[in-house]
């Protein structure tokens, strides 16, 4: 067994959707400093190449909006005009919408739905025979899911479908890794606690006080992510199928309820 480069990706071809700020941001910076060249899809042109300026050469923008099945297909074809083959792929783009009950829309609704759920899979579906080209038992490719904590324990916001996505996306995971192993592919699911962004603004702009109710007693911070998102894309996790990594300070897993019997 060797150890010196059970966390490496060199030579990895990566695509982090939602790359150009907040967790992938983070975790496109931790595989480029891991070795990977990674691309990385917004959609916001502006942005992405912003991004690749302060993250290097081995950082490339692919802007596209992959809100819809075609935004994810036309992705997929572009970046299979640039390589042969994608050894990780991370679904991150994702999207909130906080409204009461009694105001919830349709278009609230889908919004969500469609960005969080659907697309990961259609995307996945688009990439699937590049993901398949270099994959093997000995070193197989990887899908990293980001969903949520949200999918797992109720948050005190009216964010309906949020909630239902990541908590459909988790058990996605479970149902796609069943199918693409059999190709190599490894999938997973990484569900982010409270880490600072613009999606998570109450961290963001009230991290001291969410901290108090964190087991940790802080917010997560970018080394957290990006030792996560590293060990599920490396070799160092290639037994690892299926699952849902919580990367949230043990709130999920650590925090004890209220009592309410005698």
């Amino acid at each position: 067994m060797s150890l010196s480069n059970l966390f490496s990706l060199e030579g990895k071809v990566a695509l982090v959707t939602g790359g150009s700020r907040g967790i992938g941001k983070i975790i496109a910076r931790g595989f480029i400093e891991q070795g990977a060249k990674v691309y990385i899809s917004s959609r916001k042109a502006a942005t992405c190449e912003e991004t690749v300026a302060e993250l290097g050469p081995n950082c490339v923008a692919l802007p596209h909006d992959i809100s819809t099945v075609e935004g994810c297909r036309a992705l997929a074809a572009e970046l299979g005009e640039r390589e042969a083959h994608l050894d990780i792929l991370v679904n991150n783009a994702g999207a909130a919408w906080g409204v009461p009950f009694e105001e919830f829309t349709e278009a609230g609704w889908d919004k969500v739905m469609d960005l969080n759920v659907k697309s990961p899979f259609f995307l996945t579906q688009a990439l699937h025979g590049m993901l398949k080209t270099r994959a093997s038992y000995d070193a197989p490719s990887k899908v990293i899911n980001i969903t949520s904590i949200d999918g797992l324990r109720l948050n005190p916001w009216d964010t309906y479908s949020y909630h239902a996505s990541k908590a459909a996306l988790i058990y996605l995971t479970k149902r796609m890794a069943a199918r693409l192993i059999k190709d190599a592919i490894i999938v997973t699911s990484l569900a982010p606690g409270a880490f600072a962004s613009e999606m998570n603004r109450a961290a963001r702009d009230h991290g001291d006080a969410v901290a108090k109710g964190i087991p940790m007693r802080r917010i997560g911070n970018a080394d957290d992510m990006a030792g996560a998102a590293i060990f599920l894309a490396s070799r160092a996790s290639d037994y690892v199928v299926g699952d849902t990594l919580v990367v949230d300070g043990g709130l999920v897993n650590a925090s004890l309820g209220t009592s309410v019997g005698a």
